[in-house]
């Protein structure tokens, strides 16, 4: 069978086309970018299957369910933090009768590599009731991937695939097979099961619910679940999606191997955990992310078997796992490691490229605020949350998408003076309009500036969704006086000119906005518009 090497992004990518979906939607955010790139390359060079980045999470979603909704599968991805976004879409989608398969990728990011938070989505699969498939290797990612759109059209659901950073940005062979065919269109028998109102949404609950009876049983039989019992081992092992290869790594310096149960698919399966836990006295946890089966198997599992994890201290209770972790938790010695003699690698924070029109913006920021009482800078995530850092340490908060806004907003209604909220040209329109259209509403005296680098450069430089010619049509379509909207020149030697604007608008009692344009030069690289010399 042809072979394919590939990250695991690009496994389940591949995997989801040869499953025949019609349609892919997602946000960039690392580490689930990658899937949709391939899957744009791959309509670039195949003519299909349709690939398209969207506004946000949440518009993602519903565009993947209209295509269900059409009976045809489609996939959508995104990261951990994204699917907070989308949890709306995703939580009532498992409520309506899906007759066309629906994946949804999300990339976990344990140890916070590029991420606010560690947050584990096998909670939200749980929460929803939908199931949800864990990979441990790029070939089951792409197996996996094929396998859940036949799920999702088996139970009427979505389905969840779980990644982690390790295994999206990890690259190796895998084996492809036949692709199959895109699905007929054709619309739900019943229309009511895809309309919400509460007296059917009672009905479509109660239909869930009693489902999940059948749901344990496809877990229960799944052959990603791997049970391996060994006689007169006291000590178990269970492990989730990538922490068996770290698992496997170090039982064989073991003596004895303990009893091992992989778990790759949820519902947890109950009827092999209880097998495990008669044929041992203490079972130890490996997973990847929050303690969700371990915390699960405290309620499952009677109270005199010892259960080991993050939550009793045998693995570190945050942070990524890796084979060194799982080995101290076997109870392996360490392995020998280079003496650097005392040797201090320098920190290497990340910063904004050299030439960054972000940097000239932060040093017309700071010059505005010199000698004003009372200053404030929120600010949101992107390339220009990197202006917390040195030499700029120009802004004070990176909380969520769109947050910085809102909470601009907040601190100058409770009587702060001198309020600034920065935000990129993308994270605001993924969810920062709706913040403004509250400012505009409320003339809350504040400045919102939009960096504009016309690309939504920290994922990779994607283009932008909508054309910084067309950002002005919206803010003053949001109500914003025109008087207080101005569009400035990101130029390093414009950094005066902007320093003035900038200090004239924050002191103004009232809502104004100023838009900094200049395109990012990893994006006038991308786009080849000048000399690889010029642009450096």
């Amino acid at each position: 069978m042809p072979q394919r090497i590939l990250l695991g992004d690009e496994a389940v990518a591949l995997g989801a086309v040869h499953a025949g979906i019609s349609t892919a939607y997602a946000y960039p955010g690392t580490p689930s970018t990658e899937i949709l790139e391939y899957l744009l390359d791959h309509h670039e060079r195949q003519g299909g299957p349709h690939a398209a980045w969207c506004a946000n999470e949440k518009t993602a979603y519903e565009e993947a369910l209209g295509t269900c909704f059409a009976g045809r599968r489609s996939i959508v991805c995104m990261k951990h933090v994204g699917l907070n976004v989308a949890a709306d879409p995703f939580v009532n989608s498992a409520l309506v009768s899906m007759h066309g398969g629906l994946v949804v990728a999300v990339a976990d990011d344990p140890g916070m590599h590029s991420s606010q938070n560690e947050q584990d989505s096998r909670w939200y699969a749980d929460f929803a009731r939908v199931p949800c498939l864990e990979p441990a290797t790029q070939q089951e990612a792409y197996d996996m991937t094929r396998e859940a759109y036949d799920v999702s059209e088996r139970f009427g659901v979505p389905v969840m695939l779980r990644l982690v950073t390790r295994l999206s940005h990890s690259r190796t062979n895998v084996i492809v097979g036949e692709p199959r065919g895109e699905n007929e269109l054709h619309k739900a028998p019943k229309a009511d099961t895809w309309v919400l109102l509460p007296g059917n949404a009672r009905r479509q609950w109660s239909s869930l619910v009693a489902r999940q009876k059948d749901i344990l049983a496809w877990s229960e039989a799944s052959r990603w679940n791997l049970l391996n019992l060994r006689p007169g081992r006291r000590l178990g092992v269970i492990t989730t999606g990538i922490a068996r290869n770290y698992y496997r790594e170090n039982a064989r310096a073991m003596k004895d191997e303990p009893s091992h149960l992989h778990i790759g698919t949820y519902p947890i399966p109950e009827a092999q955990v209880r097998a495990l836990a008669a044929h041992c006295d203490e079972i130890l946890v490996l997973e990847d992310g929050y303690p969700y089966v371990e915390r699960m198997m405290r309620g499952l599992l009677p109270q005199k078997l010892r259960i080991m994890g993050r939550m009793s201290g045998e693995l570190p209770p945050t942070g990524e796992l890796s084979p060194e972790i799982v080995r101290a938790a076997l109870g392996l010695p360490a392995l020998p490691v280079l003496d650097l003699d005392g040797m201090l690698l320098p920190n290497r924070p990340p910063q904004l490229c050299q030439g960054c029109p972000h940097g000239h913006s932060y040093s017309s920021l700071k010059e505005a605020l010199e000698g004003m009482n009372a200053t404030m800078v929120t600010a949101d995530i992107g390339c220009y949350t990197l202006g917390a850092l040195p030499p700029y340490s120009s802004i004070e908060s990176c909380v969520c998408m769109g947050a910085s806004i809102g909470m601009a907003k907040g601190a100058a209604e409770a009587g702060f003076e001198n309020v600034v909220a920065v935000i990129g040209d993308g994270t605001f329109l993924h969810s920062g309009t709706a913040s403004l259209a509250d400012a505009a509403a409320a003339d809350t005296p504040m400045t919102v500036l939009i960096l504009d680098n016309q690309a939504t450069a920290m994922t990779g430089v994607q283009d932008p969704l909508i054309a910084s010619s067309r950002l002005q049509a919206i803010v003053l379509g949001l109500g914003v006086k025109p008087e207080h909207f101005i569009i400035v020149d990101a130029h390093p030697r414009k950094v005066h000119e902007t320093a003035e604007v900038l200090k004239r608008e924050i002191l103004h009692r009232g809502l104004s906005v100023v838009i900094a344009v200049r395109e990012c030069k990893q994006a006038t690289r991308k786009h080849a518009r000048i000399p690889e010399a010029v642009a450096s």
